[in-house]
């Protein structure tokens, strides 16, 4: 958990290498990491779009989806939409590969360990000394009738939102079979703690440290000012039925970002925790609350 002492035991043999797309400064980072292990015995394995980017004339590439179940560490240099492209594949192939994430980007809550610090802690996993944090996951699903027609992995969040051109829809959201609350408003989120930080957080909903075993059920511009974010136990799935009778209503369910399913009248959405949680090394100098501090600029003026 993110405040313990986790320490990653397994030796670091194969290093699979995902930049972000379109960032010189990720690509910088590429080349810097590959001479700084040019004389180590690690294996480097890359991303193919990464590989494509920066010429490697190494052979062993693998897609985003592949790379994961190949390698004992994944090094990430980007930024939040980066890592949470490689998270939905780490949890598909149900491998505990560990990430190492670097900020490439500009904000950075997942991607929490800097430029400077990057060889630092790198040189600390490959010694056996990295902290990890376990990060929770849901494994989120479409159903239509029989069929799941989507599923996903998620690290932060699944939102349910009407399109710009839809009026105010109709959302019934249950927990075990029991009925929770109808809600109409712009959509809904249905967060990770980890993804409190994010829409969430711009939606009025509240900060949930990693190590609580929850989900933030936030609505998005609700029609009822009474209708307020809420925060329940994630053992039990969660199901949100739009109602989409009325054919002006537009509505997609958007899974961390990555993918975007556009809902039918009688669809479900189903959340619940994924098996396994998403292992992240993390900074060895700042804590959970420094991040928060930083990042979210608290105590300044």
């Amino acid at each position: 958990m993110p405040d313990s002492d986790n320490r990653l035991a397994k030796k670091v043999s194969r290093i699979g290498v995902v930049g972000r797309a379109e960032s010189p400064n990720a690509d910088d980072a590429v080349r810097d990491v590959l001479a700084w292990l040019k004389n180590r015995d690690i294996q480097i394995l890359f991303e193919s779009g990464t590989a494509s980017r920066i010429k490697s004339p190494l052979e062993q590439t693998y897609t985003r989806e592949e790379l994961p179940s190949h390698v004992d560490l994944l090094l990430v240099l980007g930024g939040d939409g980066t890592l949470l492209s490689i998270a939905h594949p780490v949890a598909s192939y149900d491998c505990d590969t560990p990430i190492l994430a670097v900020n490439c980007g500009s904000l950075g809550f997942l991607t929490e360990i800097t430029r400077p610090e990057m060889f630092d802690v790198l040189d600390s996993t490959l010694n056996g000394m990295a902290t990890l944090d376990e990060r929770r996951m849901f494994r989120a699903k479409v159903v239509r009738g029989s069929d799941v027609i989507a599923e996903r992995f998620v690290l932060n969040d699944v939102v349910i939102g009407k399109s710009s051109r839809s009026p105010i829809v109709d959302l019934s959201i249950s927990v075990r079979g029991h009925f929770v609350i109808s809600s109409r408003a712009d959509g809904v989120i249905l967060s990770t703690p980890t993804g409190s930080t994010a829409y969430n957080l711009a939606a009025g909903g509240p900060i949930v440290h990693p190590t609580v075993d929850a989900v933030v059920i936030t609505p998005i511009a609700p029609h009822t000012l009474t209708n307020r974010p809420i925060v329940l136990c994630d053992d039990a799935p969660i199901v949100v039925t739009p109602d989409l009778s009325d054919d002006h209503l537009e509505i997609t369910a958007s899974f961390d970002g990555q993918l975007s399913v556009k809902l039918k009248n009688g669809d479900i959405v189903v959340v619940e925790r994924a098996k396994n949680p998403l292992r992240v090394i993390r900074s060895r100098s700042r804590n959970y609350f420094a991040v928060l501090r930083e990042k979210l600029k608290w105590g300044e003026r």
